[in-house]
């Protein structure tokens, strides 16, 4: 069992997330499992709003909007293109 650090959380995968091993600055490929490690750091505290949007030359929009599509679609919110949900 994983235990929880100071400046750690736990990312979409269930593995602890922290400061070194976070997308690298610089990221260019952008896939859901990565936008969603760093969602979770900004909100588990590992980085601020605006510390992640430098880090990741994200707008606050950018991420804003991940933030929105990872709550209300869960990693799947998080793909380029949104598949279309089937009722």
């Amino acid at each position: 069992m994983q235990t929880l650090t100071p400046g750690s959380v736990i990312g979409p995968d269930g593995q602890l997330l922290n400061l070194g091993n976070l997308p690298a600055p610089g990221t260019r490929r952008w896939v859901a499992r990565r936008k969603a490690e760093v969602v979770a750091a900004v909100e588990g505290g590992i980085l601020s709003i605006g510390e992640a949007c430098a880090r990741y030359s994200l707008s606050l929009e950018e991420f804003m909007a991940w933030e929105d599509g990872l709550h209300r679609h869960g990693l799947p919110g998080l793909r380029a293109t949104l598949v279309p949900h089937r009722h």
